[in-house]
């Protein structure tokens, strides 16, 4: 692992509690929102970077190029990379447009013992949805020690600006499991957790979002059927959405 990297920005800190019931019934109205299509697709990676993810973090720096293979076909992608660790930093990296520039954020990049800080993630994404068009949001951690009806307020936020939330779920614990699939369901995106153990299936799943913010939800389904495994099970979830 290097130093940061000098175009990486802080995110802004911000708190507020909240209730998710309003946002449900305005979810239910949504119209479709359609990418123009010369444009590329845009998606914020944002994993958590504190001590305990540093086997994801560096196997994730080998895998994460299937992004940019699965959305090459479909027009493209630019891909932000967020990340947080320590006790209050939480950064994003400038648009990249390649799989190598990824590369090289993520390597510059040491995990550091810390809290979550999953709110400033979200609100992260919100702030750059209303700026910009912004096709998906990627998550990848194994801990939560947030306000979990802050977290469900933030996620409906995403769903009024049609910007579904993929989480992807590394461990077991049974409570951020259920506080992960709220985030999932709220912003009309996906849960699933995978096993650190499987380089191969995190690749696949990486994959199939990017297919999805490259194409929706059609390219979704069919990257999903040629992948198999998680990412089918993926595309079920939010092809039943």
């Amino acid at each position: 692992m290097g130093n940061d990297r000098d175009d990486q920005r802080p995110v802004p800190a911000n708190r507020q509690s909240a209730e998710v019931s309003a946002f449900l019934e305005q979810v239910a109205r949504l119209p479709v929102r359609v990418r123009p299509a010369s444009a590329k697709a845009r998606l914020i990676f944002a994993m958590d970077a504190t001590a305990s993810r540093e086997p994801t973090w560096d196997r994730a720096c080998h895998i994460q190029g299937e992004m940019f293979e699965a959305a090459s076909s479909l027009g493209g992608i630019e891909i932000q990379l967020v990340y947080y660790r320590g006790y209050a930093e939480c950064k994003a990296s400038r648009w990249l447009r390649s799989a190598t520039e990824l590369h090289d954020a993520m390597r510059a990049v040491g995990c550091v013992a810390g809290e979550t800080q999953i709110e400033r993630v979200l609100r992260h994404a919100i702030a750059a949805a209303r700026d910009d068009r912004l096709d998906a949001l990627v998550f990848v951690g194994d801990a939560m020690e947030e306000n979990a009806d802050t977290l469900a307020k933030l996620a409906g936020e995403l769903a009024l600006l049609n910007l579904p939330a993929f989480i992807f779920h590394e461990g077991n614990d049974p409570v951020v499991a259920r506080v992960f699939r709220e985030i999932a369901r709220l912003s009309r995106g996906a849960y699933c957790p995978f096993d650190s153990s499987s380089a191969t299936e995190l690749k696949a799943l990486l994959g199939a979002v990017a297919a999805y913010a490259a194409g929706g939800r059609q390219a979704l389904v069919d990257y999903g059927r040629k992948a198999g495994g998680s990412a089918l099970l993926l595309a079920r979830q939010i092809g039943g959405s």
